[in-house]
């Protein structure tokens, strides 16, 4: 935690003071990121509300301490209150079901390669994400701080790294979800079935048709997989998904 004075131009008048851990300053602004956050407060909000407008999402918040005492995101703090925000501790919880804001493409496609039911579209507005989020109980995968601190959202997480390489270790070490390679269509999530080669011959070109025996068809758009010349940079990333994401915490690696 910071040990810095506090920035006391921010408000008059009652407050309390927010100290999140290192690993959450990049949700603060600039000015923020050196000292407690002294935030104004008229004795009704709750902790949550007080540690979301420093711009913390509560998704990425672990154990919450008032005065030194772990504290619910419910209660109401007194006047003069320090705040301690610990972030989440891998792993959270297990979770199987996502859906990944636009900004996400080339991780839906990895988390599909490893059998993740992956929702994504390239053209979802928040409020459909949100709404889909909900409707199917998934867990909302974004890079937007402000979604994250939206209301109507059910279960979401911020995505720190930029890399989709990172990013699917972050997921991987978050949730813990059950990798299935190889079983869904990286193109829309559907779930692959093994066909005869004679039922889909007249679909191959010549070269297809001649040099490989087994294939997958999507039960919900019809694309049709083999093992082609791409299979072994897409075998690495299976076969390394696991090894990577038993590797340490890597949110502070990311520059805010």
């Amino acid at each position: 935690m910071s040990t810095a004075e506090p920035r006391s131009g921010r408000t008059g008048g009652h407050a309390v003071l927010v100290r999140p851990a290192r690993e959450l300053l990049l949700f603060l602004g600039p000015r923020d990121r050196g000292a407690p956050v002294r935030v104004p407060h008229d004795g009704t909000a709750t902790l949550g509300h007080l540690v979301q407008s420093t711009g913390v999402p509560l998704t990425e918040v672990g154990e919450l301490l008032l005065d030194g005492v772990p504290a619910e995101a419910g209660e109401r703090p007194s006047d003069g209150g320090v705040v301690d925000v610990a972030p989440v501790r891998y792993p959270e919880r297990t979770r199987d079901r996502f859906v990944l804001d636009v900004h996400l493409g080339k991780l839906a496609r990895r988390m599909r390669l490893l059998g993740i039911d992956t929702a994504y579209r390239n053209d979802a507005t928040d409020d459909e994400l949100l709404e889909r989020a909900a409707r199917q109980r998934r867990v909302l995968l974004t890079r937007d701080r402000g979604l994250l601190r939206r209301r109507a959202l059910p279960e979401g997480a911020y995505v720190y790294a930029s890399d989709p390489a990172r990013q699917q270790t972050e997921v991987l070490a978050r949730f813990e979800p059950t990798p299935r390679p190889w079983t869904r269509c990286v193109s829309c999530n559907g779930k692959l079935v093994e066909v005869p080669k004679a039922e889909i011959a007249a679909r191959l070109e010549p070269g297809t048709r001649r040099c490989y025996d087994e294939f997958a068809r999507c039960v919900a758009c019809g694309r049709i997989y083999w093992p082609g010349a791409h299979s072994p940079r897409l075998r690495a990333i299976v076969e390394s998904a696991p090894r990577r994401a038993a590797r340490e915490d890597h949110r502070m690696e990311e520059p805010y």
